[in-house]
Formats: C-alpha cells, sequence, structure tokens
C-alpha cells in the first residue's frame, strides 16, 4: 500500500482518528512520540475538557499558576502574598509560606533544574524575590530587585538554572543572575515617536523569550507594540537609556491607536508569538510579520487613503495580516494568554465573561468555551506534557482541568460577554496599602545594601512603626507554618 494510501486510512475528515493511530502504533506503522503527540493535539480531548480538581488555600485572587519542569507541582501565588506548591493530582498542599513580599503576587517560577528548590517571584509592591525551600520544608526568601511600580511577569531563560527577566510599570526591563549580587538594568521602553520620547516610560505588563532562541526577548505594555529585543545587542540603559528595539509586532489597524495596550505575550514552539490585547483582540504573527527596528514609516503608511492602500499588492499586504481570535474579552484585568498542545495546535485566553476560551490555531475558530470563574478568568497554563490544563482568576481557588468527560461539549450558540467598562487595571490609583508596599519594597533593598550602624535605630523597628503609623498589620516574612497548622515536612520525601 502506498504512504498516500495509509495516510488517508489513518485520518477522518482530514484529523487523525485515535482508533486507527492506536493501530498503527501496536503494528510499528508509528512511533510512540508520534502517536503520543497525536493523541495530546486530538480536538476530541479539548471537547472533553472538564474540572477534575479545585485546589482551595489561598484567601485572595490567584493570579499566577505554572507547573514545574516535571509536571508533578503547581505552584500558584496569591492576594494573599503567599506562594503554595500543590500535588495538583491528589489535590493536596505541599508546601504554603509568606512570599516576603508586601502586596499582591503576580508571579511566581521554579527555576530550572534546581530540584524545584529555588522559586522567583514579582509582585504589585514592585520587589522581586528569590524563596530557597530548604530541608524539612523551611523556607528562606530574599529580596533581589526592585521596580519602581507593579512588576507584573518574569520569564525565566530556558534550561538556566540562574537567569531569568523581569518587567514593571516603570518601563524597565531588568535581568537577574542568581550567582551575582545585584540585577543588571537591561533597557526602558520608551515611545517609538521621536514626538513622545521623551516622556513617561510605557508601562510593561507582559515578557516572553522564544524557546527556540533564548537571545530573542519580547516585552508588551501600554502601547500597540510588541518589541523584539535580541539580548546580545543590548547594552545596558537601564532607567537612562533607551535601546531601540530589533522588531515590532503590530496589526495594521492598531498603529497609532493609543487606546489599546498589550496584557498578554506567549511564544510557540515555532516562534509564532502571540499578543493580546485589552478592548481588542488575540493576534498571532509570524517572524516574518515584523514591522522592523523603526515602525514609524509603517505608521505614515497606514494614514494613506484607502485609494491608495488599494492599488498596493495584495499578495504583500495579506502574508502580513496576523491571525486574529475573537469572541472573548478582555478589559477588566491583565490577562495571559498561552498556547495548548504538544505542538501549540491551540490558543487559549480567560474572559471578564469568566470563561475560558479555546480556538484552533490555523484557522483562528474558536471551538470550545468553559466556565472557569464566577468572575473574571486570568490565567491559564498548560501541563508542560499531557493534555492538562490549570486556570486562576478573580475567585481563591485553581481549577485543574483533564479530559475526563463522557460526551463532547458544544460550542454554545450565543455567548453573552459583559458589558464594556472602563480598565480600572490601566489607570488605578495607587491605595494606601500600595504605597506602604513600596516603602517596604525600599526599605528591604536598602537593608540588603548596607549594614546597620551602631547608634542608629533599628531599621526592622523603624519599618514597624511605619506600619503602626498607617494602622497597618505586617506578616512574618519567612513564616512557613500553614494557616491551618499542617506540617509540610514530607515535601521531598
Amino acid at each position: 500500500m502506498s504512504e498516500s494510501a495509509k495516510r488517508v486510512r489513518s485520518n477522518i475528515n482530514g484529523v487523525h482518528h485515535p482508533v486507527v493511530d492506536f493501530w498503527r502504533r501496536e503494528v510499528g506503522g508509528i512511533s510512540s512520540r508520534n502517536f503520543s503527540n497525536r493523541f495530546s493535539a486530538s480536538e476530541n480531548l479539548v471537547l472533553r475538557l472538564e474540572i477534575y480538581k479545585k485546589l482551595e488555600k489561598h484567601k485572595g485572587c490567584v493570579n499566577t499558576v505554572s507547573f514545574n519542569g516535571e509536571g508533578d507541582v503547581l505552584i500558584s501565588g496569591s492576594d494573599d502574598w503567599r506562594v503554595v506548591l500543590w500535588d495538583w493530582q491528589l489535590g493536596n498542599v505541599k508546601l504554603s509560606f509568606h512570599s516576603g513580599h508586601a502586596n499582591n503576587v503576580f508571579q511566581a517560577k521554579f527555576m530550572p533544574f534546581s530540584d524545584d528548590r529555588t522559586i522567583v517571584t514579582c509582585a504589585a509592591d514592585g520587589m522581586v524575590r528569590r524563596a530557597n525551600i530548604l530541608e524539612g520544608g523551611k523556607v528562606k526568601t530574599s529580596f533581589l530587585g526592585l521596580h519602581q511600580g507593579r512588576a507584573h511577569k518574569l520569564c525565566i531563560e530556558p534550561g538556566n538554572p540562574h537567569v531569568f527577566y523581569t518587567c514593571g510599570e516603570d518601563g524597565l526591563v531588568q535581568r537577574f543572575d542568581l550567582r551575582t549580587e545585584a540585577p543588571t538594568e537591561l533597557f526602558t521602553c520608551q515611545s517609538v515617536d521621536p514626538k513622545r520620547r521623551n516622556m513617561e516610560a510605557i508601562h510593561l505588563n507582559a515578557i516572553a523569550i522564544d524557546p527556540r532562541n533564548s537571545n530573542l526577548l519580547v516585552v508588551g505594555g501600554m502601547n500597540e507594540y510588541a518589541r523584539l529585543y535580541d539580548i546580545r545587542r543590548i547594552q545596558g540603559g537601564g532607567l537612562n537609556g533607551s535601546t531601540p528595539a530589533a522588531d515590532h509586532f503590530c496589526p495594521p489597524h492598531l498603529i497609532g491607536n493609543d487606546d489599546v495596550g498589550i496584557t498578554g505575550l506567549a511564544f510557540s514552539e515555532q516562534s509564532e508569538l502571540l499578543v493580546s490585547y485589552n478592548d481588542e483582540f488575540i493576534y498571532l504573527f509570524t517572524p516574518d510579520m515584523g514591522l522592523g527596528s523603526n515602525p514609524i514609516p509603517a505608521s505614515s503608511k497606514s494614514s494613506v487613503s484607502k485609494s491608495e492602500s488599494a492599488s498596493s499588492s495584495k499578495d504583500e499586504n495579506e502574508h502580513s495580516v496576523p491571525m486574529v481570535y475573537k469572541g472573548h474579552k478582555n478589559s477588566e484585568t491583565v490577562k495571559g494568554v498561552t498556547f495548548f498542545g504538544p505542538r501549540s495546535e491551540y490558543v487559549v485566553s480567560g474572559s471578564d465573561c469568566g470563561r475560558i476560551f479555546t480556538w484552533r490555531k490555523k484557522t483562528g475558530e474558536l471551538i470550545r468555551v468553559m466556565e472557569g470563574d464566577r468572575d473574571v478568568v486570568n490565567c491559564i497554563e498548560p501541563h508542560p506534557h499531557i493534555p492538562v490544563l490549570a486556570s486562576s482568576g478573580i475567585e481563591s481557588d485553581i481549577k485543574v482541568w483533564t479530559s475526563k468527560a463522557a460526551e463532547r461539549a458544544i460550542l454554545p450558540e450565543n455567548i453573552e460577554l459583559p458589558k464594556r467598562t472602563p480598565r480600572r487595571w490601566m489607570y488605578r490609583v495607587s491605595t494606601r496599602r500600595e504605597l506602604l508596599s513600596q516603602l517596604f519594597a525600599m526599605q528591604s533593598r536598602r537593608s540588603s545594601s548596607s549594614p546597620e550602624r551602631e547608634g542608629e535605630p533599628s531599621r526592622g523597628r523603624a519599618l514597624l512603626d511605619l506600619i503602626r503609623t498607617f494602622n497597618y498589620e505586617s506578616s512574618d516574612e519567612n513564616a512557613t507554618d500553614d494557616d491551618d497548622g499542617n506540617s509540610h515536612e514530607d515535601f521531598f520525601s
């Protein structure tokens, strides 16, 4: 039988049939790895996703969920300032500890090849911190660096147990090497428009590294452009310098739009770039869709009359238009976006309506809508090896999704979305709690950089007096005891 005939018999309506693939694997017609990839990418599994476990421990919104490299431990961070490690399959807490932050934890990740003992975090207090898990389940947290404003995201250099990057609302991107004492301030994002370049830095919400080329770093924030940087070309300008991006990505119709911003970024295994905009849609860019290091000429082209643009080459325009994913609503919070499947076959995002939306990557077709939160779903995290999702949002629990439903889900005919409301996440005024957390962060930085001198008042006591002045109660920075009094000495058993 010819290869083409075999392919026809193993496909039904262009989709690999699991029964045929299973038979082919058994007779040696397909490798176990290819069978696993096809099985994990099956749309049948996506349509059978349902809640497997609800992980309940946090006492506030859960802002970050992430799996370890093996996929057997899930880590989460919350508005309660705590970090929790979960055995998600059993639904048990393995370890719970105070992060050391003085405000909402926005991101928490394991460093690779650290035996899951090194965790890095960033938060609304602007601090970047490290947590080392010691024997017996005890945790030591330490201050690493600071952003002037909220630090929304961090990303880890693939396969590197020492290096990661952070971005914040100060527009600054920093490189951290755990082998050194201080971070490197790489650059500050400024407007690409020369007339606005000396204005306030662009607030950054998202950062990601290309898994196929760890020298390529992309950032996005309160601006229409996703900016791609080649780390090898960055000299380090910090807060006082601006480094031009190697490339910019933006849908043509959003160029020059001051009302949009980027809340989420993700790279696929094929180096495709996924960009989620607030009050807009999600777009998929291939590497050849960039606008170059200076996108201003592209902006001027967008203002050309319709008759002139119609006379331009259609082929050239079509190849530069990204795939779009519609149906969700992204207005209230800083939402992430991600790929799902062993070869990034699907695009997944949360929504203001409390649902999880899933699209086919190649066609942009919406295939699944799942109820994920009573309010808003912010975080979606795929398992590194198997078809499992973790989600979180405004509710204090984490939902783990597996393909265990008896019936395939049907897409609702009418998906009602909430009415548009002002973007509170964008223009939120600093509260007394946030101002205090900045003072706490500054105190931590000073304490780590210089020793106390004899005769000076204790910095710890000074901070405590300041907290009392604000009628504010502080938590023990390194508390590792569970609120339930549970022991976690078996964490590494």
